[in-house]
């Protein structure tokens, strides 16, 4: 079997999307403490990580058409 190799950005991505997920965990204690921006803080971690894993190259490429 072939083992599929990610690079450095899917990676990046992957750590994003689970800070986001911890900040979803916390929002109530964050949002008592930073507010709204509590919510921007996650739009923008979930946001960021999905772009570095949408735009990671590695990988073999998907069955053609």
């Amino acid at each position: 079997m072939n083992e599929v190799k990610h690079g450095p950005r899917f990676w990046i991505g992957n750590g994003l999307l689970a800070l986001a997920l911890a900040s979803l965990l916390f929002m109530g204690p964050l949002s008592e403490n930073l507010g709204v921006w509590a919510m921007v803080l996650w739009m923008v971690l979930a946001g960021v990580g999905m772009y570095f894993l949408m735009t990671d190259k590695g990988g073999e490429p998907g069955m053609p058409d």
